[in-house]
Order: C-alpha cells, then structure tokens, then sequence
C-alpha cells in the first residue's frame, strides 16, 4: 500500500484542527473516509484536581517512531493520509494534546488505523507525562493496564 500523505509534528503550541483537516484531504487524493480524533488533558480522574500535565519527548526519536507506526498501519489497512500532532510542554486541564486524523477510500480502515494509532501513541510513544495538582502533588504518569489491553489486540491480529 502507498500512503500519500504522512504529517507528524510534535509541538508546544495548541493546532488548528479544521485547517490541519483541509491539508491532509487534499494531500491525501480521492478519499471516502476521514477519521479525526482529538484527545483533551483529563482533570475528571483524579483524587485531587489535575492543575497541569506536564510532557517531556526525545526530539527527532519521537516524530520517528510515530512516523513507523503509521507505516506499520499503513501495512494492515488501506490508508491515503494521516496527520498526528502531539503537544509537548507544559498543559492545563481541557487543553488539547493530540490531534489524529486518518484518510482512506473506505471507513473501516480510517477507523481501525486510527484506532490502532492511538493506542499506540498511549502505550508506547515516547512521551514522558508528569501530573501536577492542585493539592501540590506532582507525580510521573505510569502506562495503565487498560491502556496496555486495549494496545495487546492488535497484536492478536499479526
């Protein structure tokens, strides 16, 4: 299969998500499908309100590493393009962290491949998170056991 349009930028900076949306159809060719998720920084989950997530990542090594499991999606499903923006630096609650989108002629491969894109940026990315609250707690955020069940599907399907 041969992708037509591969973006990953990693960035302090919030995104515009319709213009980033209008960039990627028309990279991406004659489409049926576009897939967009944007994910939110959580306040709702904690024993103490979340004041800020603070990211950390390894410049270059990280867009990489996005960039091979979009190939490696593009493998298993029908994909024309796909944009991920992931926000780095420091985040306030309801702010968001990462847009995804996913082009394909077909609406279950755009949402499969997202889908498998995601849970791969939540697993396995390298991105290093740090929860600080409004009690003063600060804390590392450790992958959860969800998160890694959800990731352990798709390797059922190799």
């Amino acid at each position: 299969m041969a992708i037509q349009s591969i973006k990953v930028v990693v960035q302090e900076a919030s995104y515009d998500a319709p213009f980033e949306e209008k960039q990627l159809l028309e990279a991406s060719g004659s489409v049926g499908a576009l897939v967009t998720f944007q994910g939110m920084v959580r306040e709702f989950d904690y024993d103490s309100a979340l004041n800020a997530l603070e990211l950390e990542y390894f410049p270059k090594v990280t867009e990489k590493e996005i960039e091979r499991i979009i190939h490696e999606a593009d493998k298993r499903w029908e994909i024309e393009g796909c944009t991920v923006i992931h926000r780095v630096g420091r985040l306030e609650a309801n702010d968001p962290i990462v847009l995804l989108m996913v082009t394909s002629k077909h609406r279950k491969d755009a949402f499969e491949a997202a889908e498998f894109i995601m849970d791969y940026l939540k697993t396995n990315a390298p991105f290093w998170k740090k929860e600080h609250f409004d009690d003063g707690q600060s804390a590392w955020v450790e992958a959860k056991a969800s998160d890694a069940e959800r990731a352990e599907r798709w390797a059922k399907k190799d």
